[in-house]
């Protein structure tokens, strides 16, 4: 499988899927858009994730590849390609297909249980947050669930957390890729999002949970198995 990934900034990479996609024979190749790189002909690849990113996804004015990026995301979509999108890469998609983004009520940021919803409750996907995990967020910003899609978990922080649209589209606006390194140089890059608020940890309180990571990631593969369709559970 040809796997190509978006990536916003140097500290959000793969994370925890670029093993779990190596382990099963993919061929990964990304497009660096802060490095200004090219985007790739959609018919040159099997399966497209979008990962995240402090900016916000109608940030053209800042970010004018973010316009490109939104029809390149689109293009994958409607040519029934797999795309699954994590944070700001789950409001572009959103964006993609037509939904509002627009600043959530609180940001939430540290470790939070996602809940499904009823419908995700029956959902292939949705179904693996029956239980209430714990994952991890970073976000100020939410998205809308869009037209035709189905909206699969909410949280006490934020109602839309993750979305399907069809077979081939998956948006989920937590972490479950991040390894404790990883959330280490997000604190640091990221230190001026840590304000008090209702749903922001400290970086003492999201640091002292590495247990949460090792079940995160094994959440993780159940979800990349269940949606590529090699289940590695």
């Amino acid at each position: 499988m040809r796997i190509h990934y978006l990536t916003h900034v140097p500290f959000e990479k793969l994370g925890a899927i670029e093993p779990w996609l190596a382990s099963n024979g993919a061929r990964i190749t990304a497009t660096r858009l802060y490095h200004g790189e090219e985007l790739p002909d959609p018919d040159d690849l099997d399966a497209l994730i979008v990962m995240g990113g402090p900016m916000s996804a109608d940030d053209e004015h800042r970010y004018p590849w973010l316009a490109d990026e939104k029809r390149f995301i689109r293009a994958c979509i409607d040519g029934g390609h797999k795309v699954l999108g994590i944070c700001l890469g789950a409001q572009l998609i959103a964006r993609a297909l037509g939904a509002r983004v627009h600043k959530n009520p609180d940001k939430e940021i540290g470790f939070f249980p996602v809940q499904s919803t009823e419908l995700g409750r029956q959902h292939p996907l949705g179904s693996l947050f029956n239980d209430a995990p714990a994952v991890f967020h970073w976000h100020g910003d939410t998205f809308e669930i869009p037209d035709g899609a189905l909206h699969l978990a909410h949280s006490w922080g934020c109602e839309h957390q993750a979305f399907s649209y069809g077979d081939n589209v998956l948006a989920l606006q937590f972490h479950l890729e991040m390894g404790e390194d990883n959330v280490r140089t997000l604190c640091q890059e990221c230190a001026a999002d840590l304000s008090p608020g209702p749903w922001t940890q400290s970086i003492t309180e999201i640091l002292s949970m590495p247990q949460i990571f090792t079940a995160n990631q094994r959440l993780l593969s159940v979800l990349l198995g269940r949606f590529f369709g090699m289940p590695v559970e």
